[in-house]
This record gives C-alpha cells, structure tokens and sequence, in this order.
C-alpha cells in the first residue's frame, strides 16, 4: 500500500492504475483486478486462449521459465528475437501460425509480473486486452454486477527500469472502463473515467493510432507490424482468461 492510502482510490469502486505499483495500491480490497498490456502480453494471450491454449504466466525468462514449463508439462514461449518458424514467442501472430501446445508459459517483464501480484493482492485476476475488452467487462458485470474492479495498464519500461506509461495500455484499459460504465457501472474515480474518455477518443480510428504510437513504431521497427494489426482487433475475441492456481484458463469455458 502507497504511504498515503488516499492514492488506493478505495473510496471508489471502479478503479484505474498503472503498473506494479498501482497494482499494490489499488488492488487490496477489490473484487476483480483486471490487467491490461496490449502490445504484447495480454494480446498473445487471449489469442491464445482462443487457441484453446492455457497459458502461464511467467516473471522471468531464464531457468526459473524452463522449470515452470516443465512443472506444468507446457511448451515455453521463446524471445522474439528467437522465433522461428513454428516456435512461438510474445508475438501473437506466431500463437496463430504455430501448432497449439496444452498449455504455454508466456513470458512477459510487465503483464505477466503485474498478473503475479494481483493473484496475491486480489481474489481474481482477469487478463484483458482490445481484442475482448467488451467480453471482459460483459462477466464482471454478468458474475457481480456491483464488483469492486481495478484495472491496471501494464505499461513499458525505460532503460533505467522505471515506468513508462504507454498510450496502448491506456486505451485498452479504458475500452474494459467504458463498457463498465455503459453497461451499469457507476462509482468510477476520476482515473478510471479519464481512461474510458481517453479510449472513447481513438475508437474508431484505434488501428492507425495504434500504428502511430511509440509502442506500435517499436514493434513495426523490430518488425512486427502484423502484432499491432492483431492487437487492434477490438471485440474480435469473447474469451475471458481468468488466472487460476497460476494458469490462465477461458471462463467462459470453465
């Protein structure tokens, strides 16, 4: 918790933050803790579980991944700079172009680790991006329609290891905001309704602004510019990866 427990928004209870520390500070004492990190770890991930694929998520990317792979007898996704044809990485395309495994330990320095920690500071953790953000928000709502939920941008990181708020996590949080809002949601603090406004004003025009942030040149430069197409298929997807005893499973299949 922050020093000042004003900074938890705990007098509301629709809530928005950013990153690991406003995971720890908003998530005590909610219902739902949704995270958001759209390009890449919670794209590839509702791509894969509409794969049918159940994912782990992991904090590291060195032996601690390869012994959680084989713990949970999961392939281990690779760096995207070790991809190869049908081996899979962060990059959701190669979730699509790739052989589905049972299960994959997805690495990811940002939304794997914030999903850590809201499983320990939240009763359920909810994985959501653009591409089911309506899905999302369709079960809190349908599960408990006065759920206290906190949702957390993921964002990137400087080379010095601080935050960098990213446009992409803003907006896909706020996407997840906004329809909590329209279908019912009420007692937003002013965080979670800045990020619904910040998504209601790149809606309809979400694939080039995707294309023109910071994020979506980086992936385009490293050349991936498909990850930010598949990123930008709002409401495509209608699964809801829940994190259960470290995995995350399909509600809606659950």
């Amino acid at each position: 918790m922050p020093a000042d427990p004003e900074l938890s928004q705990n007098a509301y209870g629709l809530r928005f933050d950013w990153g690991l520390c406003g995971a720890d500070a908003s998530a005590e004492g909610t219902d739902t803790a949704v995270v958001v990190d759209v390009l890449s770890f919670t794209t590839t991930l509702t791509v894969a579980v509409d794969a049918g694929i159940d994912v782990i998520p992991s904090q590291w990317r060195d032996d601690r991944a390869t012994q959680l792979a084989e713990q949970f007898d999961a392939v281990l996704a690779v760096g995207r700079s070790a991809a190869s044809p049908g081996r899979i990485s962060l990059c959701p395309a190669t979730v699509r172009s790739a052989p589905a495994p049972a299960r994959l330990v997805l690495p990811s320095p940002n939304g794997s680790t914030i999903a850590h920690e809201l499983a320990s500071t939240a009763p359920l953790c909810v994985g959501a991006s653009l591409r089911n953000a309506a899905a999302v928000a369709q079960w809190i709502r349908a599960r408990n329609p006065g759920a206290v939920t906190a949702v957390i941008a993921a964002g990137e990181r400087w080379p010095d290891g601080s935050l960098r708020p990213a446009v992409e996590d803003l907006w896909g949080a706020g996407a997840v905001i906004a329809a909590l809002l329209d279908a019912g949601a009420s007692d937003a603090s002013p965080e979670a309704r800045t990020a619904a406004a910040a998504w209601r004003a790149v809606e309809h025009d979400v694939g080039s602004e995707l294309r023109q942030c910071g994020s979506g040149r980086e992936l385009a430069g490293m050349g991936h510019p498909e990850d930010v197409d598949i990123a930008a298929e709002v409401d495509s997807s209608s699964c809801v990866p829940i994190l259960r005893d470290g995995v995350f499973v399909d509600a809606t299949r659950s």
